[in-house]
């Protein structure tokens, strides 16, 4: 059969790749250093020393570890040890897809979990009782794929459960569906909620659960290294770059994250062939990778005021950021509205119905522009501002004012004061 169908040739060829993936020598010596620490862990539970036994234990999961949340948890980490609280870090591993992109990281201090996945990766199986047992706070996300997190709210749940996330899926194209109206169910089945945002802690108040018992993270990323970078850009720089892509002098609007379907690239370039009409001299440049790259590919081939850059990152994503005058992003906003805040270069969005809870970061007239799912409106947004000095230099105050906001200090000293309240009051 295989040397004669092509296809099925090439299924259980890309299926050994995948696998063996799984098998090599690092993860052998991983699995054994983790088994040395799941016997270390059990002794400790169970023959406790004197001095350990009074502080307070918090366990947290993720699913996977990935680069951006390290200095979070370092930082977090460090918080609650002047508390007299140990943070006990467990990370699994991603799917086979997400183990290809090479962005999981792990720490010094963090223990890995076994980790299974079924029905094509779409459910995930991390058992974590021997950790959960003892522990005075287990903080799980709050995903329906994750089904030992389900199992803790049933059997072996420990002294207090908390979640952590949006409440339900952002982006669900079936928000009354049966998996939403499941993950709405078990909102209120926990002791305490860590939500990403003002907006998130809204919609689990919705469902009934006390926002007394709510922390509002912030959720960010390590932010102080984009910040320095892109203080360090400097004219001749902006100069040198401008020259290199053969720039006119106009204004620019930067498209800066990956590039799929829920971004709404076509919008992106319906607008931005509208703007060129209010402003000839405007130009746009599109930063990112991924599936719908060939679109933006073909626009800038057959628009020479196109230029796609691929993706950058440090201080090539920098100086992009810095040459722009703003940021255009009509689909889905997340995490990047971040870069638009520590550049100083605002957000222009619509009010799609697609965005990430982080969009509630953006003050529309303040620090970026959220305006009608309509592109001509958006179009005619984008082009007032530019051609308003004042105009735009007041958004773009705006936005390096929030920046000192949303930052992963902030964060962690958000999270470590509610685990401390959750700790205190159950």
């Amino acid at each position: 059969m295989l040397v004669t169908q092509s296809d099925r040739y090439q299924e259980f060829s890309g299926c050994s790749g995948s696998i063996l993936c799984n098998f090599t020598l690092d993860k052998a010596a991983l699995n054994f250093v983790n088994a040395c620490r799941h016997a270390l862990v059990r002794r400790k539970t169970n023959q406790d020393s004197i001095s350990k036994s009074s502080r307070p234990r918090v366990v947290i999961t993720e699913r996977q570890l990935l680069q951006y949340r390290v200095a979070f948890y370092e930082r977090l980490r460090v918080l609650l040890d002047r508390e007299g609280v140990d943070l006990q870090l467990l990370i699994g591993e991603g799917t086979s897809q997400e183990v290809k992109k090479k962005n999981q990281v792990t720490l010094p201090w963090s223990i890995s979990i076994p980790t299974r996945y079924f029905f094509s990766e779409k459910l995930c199986w991390q058992p974590f009782g021997a950790y959960a047992r003892d522990a005075d706070l287990v903080i799980v996300m709050h995903e329906n794929k994750l089904i030992y997190n389900l199992w803790l709210l049933s059997f072996g749940r420990p002294r207090r459960l908390a979640f952590w996330g949006h409440g339900r899926n952002m982006q669900s194209d079936r928000p009354h569906g049966l998996k939403e109206r499941f993950k709405r169910w078990t909102v209120t089945k926990v002791d305490w909620w860590f939500a990403y945002t003002e907006s998130s802690a809204a919609l689990i108040q919705g469902t009934g659960f006390p926002r007394t018992s709510t922390t509002v993270v912030e959720n960010a990323v390590d932010t102080n290294e984009m910040a320095q970078f892109c203080k360090e850009v400097s004219e001749a720089d902006l100069l040198s770059l401008r020259k290199k892509l053969a720039l006119d002098n106009g204004p620019i609007g930067l498209y800066l994250g990956s590039l799929y379907h829920e971004k709404r690239l076509g919008f992106l370039l319906d607008a931005a062939t509208r703007i060129r009409e209010k402003i000839p001299s405007f130009q746009l440049l599109v930063v990112g990778a991924g599936p719908e790259q060939p679109l933006i590919e073909a626009a800038a081939q057959h628009n020479p005021w196109m230029h796609y850059l691929g993706p950058l990152q440090g201080r090539d994503k920098a100086r992009a950021l810095m040459l722009a005058d703003v940021m255009l992003n009509p689909g889905l906003v997340g995490l990047g509205v971040l870069d638009s805040f520590v550049s100083g270069r605002p957000m222009f969005t619509t009010d799609c119905g697609l965005h990430s809870p982080e969009i509630s970061y953006l003050s529309s007239g303040q620090n970026g522009i959220m305006t009608a799912n309509n592109v001509d409106v958006y179009a005619t947004a984008v082009a007032s501002v530019l051609s308003n000095q004042a105009a735009i230099a007041k958004l773009q105050a705006g936005a390096r004012a929030t920046a000192s906001r949303y930052t992963v200090e902030n964060m962690a000293d958000r999270i470590c004061t509610g685990i401390l309240s959750c700790l205190a009051r159950h």
